[in-house]
């Protein structure tokens, strides 16, 4: 069978012997029906008949969210990274296959209203009865945990793995969307271990409302802590009361069973597998060793990437906030809009108290490479932040520590200048950069060009950029009010290439020119200087809005990571997925070519061209 879940869309598996698949785009719109039966019997039937659709909508709400709390701690590895179970990351090609793990809540609010029409017992639900607990827990463990775990076992026989179960084990790394990556059959499967306590419950007379949430809620936590790959229950609990290691798994002993896939098939009680004799003998050595390395020190990154917040919106383009827009390049959605005071508190309070935190990993060639994020939101005490980043990166043994663009800005640091000069004997290489940021620009230019317009001109990169292109006996009109800066940069340039660096002072100098790289934000009013045709190159942050309809705009300077990178599954920005800044992509040929020296303050036009050869030797590719 070939692959089902597609990005947008909801393929469930076909039974074998047909060669369709169900595909249902939009899927939460199959939560309509609900909706409006609900609207129509409050407002036109103004009755309490169908209060039960009330009760679907919260509880697959109050689901959607247990998952939507897991995910948030399962991808908070400034928080929980010394409690991992597997070290590798999650792909982009695991997070488009999980995308619409929900879909499992939805087919079962169809069930459950089915069983409210089938069964009338559920129509007059008390709130509360407490024979309605205890025997739902009997039924659970008497019935459900036997059965799912015989079910289970049988969707590992060659036939039935092969045709179905294949799509869940499909996630190499467990997550909490795991639990509801699955086919449709496993999906029916749930519904009936569901069924069978709260159901059965109802049936002999003891049902409740609190019965029904509380199962439900409670069931979703405990897959949810099975599938987390952070491991959350202490062993020490175990030696206290050694009889709760056969009833409660735990998110190792279930991360056993998706690594060695013969052992650990039991839904919640690992008592069955010790009946069943499918128990993993290291299970509890396992879980003991990662639940006591709490504290311990973890690998130490080869590389780090040290990026800053930049406005309030994009600071919810993380994995810890929502993966699945976090895995897409950042654009403002109206979802984010209601969340914005929110995000907003949280910037002040981490103004106030937050440190630098690890945000994302990946491995190239075995290495590995991690984001770490300074809690700013401006300028304010921005440097000592990123001073203390450069010390703990050098106390750890990072090799080298690459600098976003505001952590590197000209006024504020020199370029990086600043920490070389204050720590001389750092053993981590500090690197802007800009020096691929330089060459990505540059190599965007047509070879045939004759003349550029220059904006940013006296800037760091501008500077690079205005002598290459100088060198290249191309005329660069350089847009700058300071007759002072332009004439040392044009004292830089070999004698017999000065005459190709002119100074302008307005926007009106590049009409004639269709080649504009832009350094500093320019106004619709000063792009409208362009001629038609006109290509925008640019290397300001953030990028300017494309105005004019009838020019093209470059984006940002960026590079694709090589081919072989390994664990990514966030989008850095409005990049796309496996592409990173060409200041980023600067400090990763830094790390791969093993030089030894820091790449702060201007850049040496020398290096250039070595720097790009070395990227596209390693695998980085052109955006």
């Amino acid at each position: 069978m070939k692959e089902f879940v597609f990005q947008g869309k909801w393929v469930l598996p076909c039974f074998p012997g047909h060669g369709k698949t169900w595909v249902l785009t939009r899927h939460y719109l199959l939560y309509g029906p609900f909706i409006a039966e609900l609207l129509y019997s409050r407002i036109w039937k103004e009755s309490q008949e169908y209060s039960w659709c009330i009760h679907i909508l919260i509880l697959c709400s109050l689901r959607g969210l247990i998952h939507q709390l897991w995910s948030t701690f399962n991808n908070m590895l400034f928080f929980n990274r010394n409690c991992r179970i597997s070290q590798r990351g999650i792909d982009f090609k695991q997070i488009d296959s999980e995308w619409h793990w929900d879909n499992f809540i939805i087919l079962q609010a169809f069930v459950a209203s089915m069983a409210y029409f089938t069964i009338p017992s559920l129509a007059n639900l008390p709130l509360w009865d407490t024979r309605g607990i205890i025997w739902c827990l009997i039924l659970h463990m008497g019935l459900s945990e036997p059965l799912y775990y015989w079910l289970h076992r049988s969707l590992h026989s060659p036939h039935l793995f092969t045709n179905y179960h294949w799509l869940h084990h499909s996630s190499k790394v467990t997550h909490p969307y795991t639990a509801g990556h699955g086919s449709f059959l496993e999906h029916l499967i749930l519904c009936v271990i569901v069924g069978v306590p709260t159901l059965g419950t109802t049936l002999i007379g003891y049902g409740s409302i609190s019965m029904l949430y509380s199962y439900v809620l409670v069931f979703d936590f405990l897959r949810c802590l099975g599938h987390s790959n952070v491991e959350v229950i202490p062993h020490r609990l175990f030696d206290t009361f050694p009889v709760l290691k056969y009833m409660i798994y735990t998110p190792t002993y279930h991360n056993i069973h998706h690594t060695e896939m013969g052992t650990n098939f039991c839904l919640f009680m690992p008592l069955y597998d010790v009946l069943g004799k499918t128990i993993n003998k290291s299970s509890w050595d396992l879980h003991r060793e990662i639940s006591s390395s709490q504290g311990k020190q973890e690998r130490v990154p080869d590389f780090v990437f040290l990026a800053h917040v930049v406005d309030v919106m994009s600071s919810m383009h993380v994995p810890f906030v929502l993966r699945s827009f976090s895995s897409m390049p950042f654009a403002t959605k109206p979802f984010l809009i209601p969340w914005w005071p929110i995000a907003f508190l949280v910037m002040l309070v981490m103004w106030a108290k937050a440190k630098n935190f690890l945000l994302t990993f990946y491995y190239i060639k075995e290495n590995l490479h991690q984001t770490w994020v300074v809690p700013r939101f401006g300028f304010q005490g921005i440097n000592k932040s990123i001073e203390e980043a450069i010390l703990r990166a050098d106390r750890l043994g990072v090799k080298v520590i690459s600098l976003a663009a505001l952590n590197k800005n000209e006024s504020l640091n020199g370029g990086g200048t600043l920490f070389v000069k204050k720590l001389p004997n750092l053993k981590v290489r500090v690197v802007h950069g800009n020096t691929l940021t330089a060459a990505v620009i540059l190599n965007e230019i047509p070879s045939d060009v004759k003349e550029v317009f220059l904006v940013g001109a006296t800037s760091k990169l501008g500077r690079a950029i205005a002598l290459y292109l100088a060198r290249r006996r191309v005329r660069v009109l350089m847009l700058t009010l300071s007759t002072e800066r332009f004439t040392a940069i044009q004292k830089e340039a070999p004698t017999d290439c000065q005459k190709f660096l002119v100074q302008v002072t307005k926007h009106q100098a590049g009409q004639h020119c269709k080649d504009w790289i832009i350094g500093k934000w320019i106004t619709p009013r000063q792009q409208s200087w362009a001629p038609r045709g006109t290509h925008f190159h640019q290397f300001v942050v953030p990028p300017m809005i494309p105005f004019r309809r009838d020019c093209t705009y470059s984006k940002l300077a960026a590079m694709k990571l090589p081919d072989d990178v390994q664990g990514l599954g966030a989008c850095e920005y409005t990049m796309g997925r496996g592409v990173v800044h060409a200041c980023h992509a600067g400090g990763v040929v830094h790390f791969l070519e093993g030089w030894k020296h820091h790449e702060v303050g201007a850049i040496d036009v020398d290096q250039i061209d070595v720097v790009w050869e070395a990227a596209l030797k390693h695998g980085l590719k052109p955006c």
